[in-house]
């Protein structure tokens, strides 16, 4: 196990965008208690919790984009990780909970308010390395701010 960041932020919302801040929340394997998603192509066991980068937020920041944790509809907003280890099947231990990575979130327009252009400046085909992430979760549990984020061998 290997210790790679922290949660910054824990986001949920009854739909839609921005996800708002929350001290800790349960997690079980269809998402985070209280948080639902409005679009068809968010939520379910492989896309059940989504995770961005505090430290790509504040890039985006800097190009002039008004993002903010929360506002591109990521669940939990991660500190001091290496974006770059993130890949499919990566397991994350976070609180009392373990999520696998699954795939990179594709952006739709409903994150729109963030860009001062184009959402799309997220998209893991048009710019890799900038993507949220979607993961399933393999232990349910609980999640606090704060939280140390561990990386798990395999």
């Amino acid at each position: 196990m290997k210790d790679m960041g922290s949660v910054s932020s824990i986001n949920i919302s009854s739909g839609g965008v921005p996800k708002l801040p929350v001290s800790s929340v349960k997690v079980s394997r269809e998402g985070l208690e209280g948080d639902s998603q409005n679009f068809h192509g968010h939520g379910g066991l492989k896309r059940a919790v989504s995770l961005y980068s505090c430290e790509l937020i504040e890039g985006l920041k800097k190009e002039g984009n008004p993002i903010f944790p929360g506002s591109t509809g990521e669940n939990l907003t991660l500190e001091g990780v290496n974006w770059d280890l993130f890949q499919s099947g990566l397991k994350l231990s976070i609180g009392s909970s373990i999520l696998e990575l699954t795939m990179p979130a594709v952006p739709c327009k409903t994150i729109s308010a963030s860009f001062s252009n184009d959402f799309n400046r997220i998209s893991e085909k048009k710019f890799p390395g900038w993507s949220r992430w979607y993961a399933s979760v393999i232990k349910e549990g609980t999640i606090q701010a704060g939280d140390l984020v561990y990386i798990l061998d395999d």
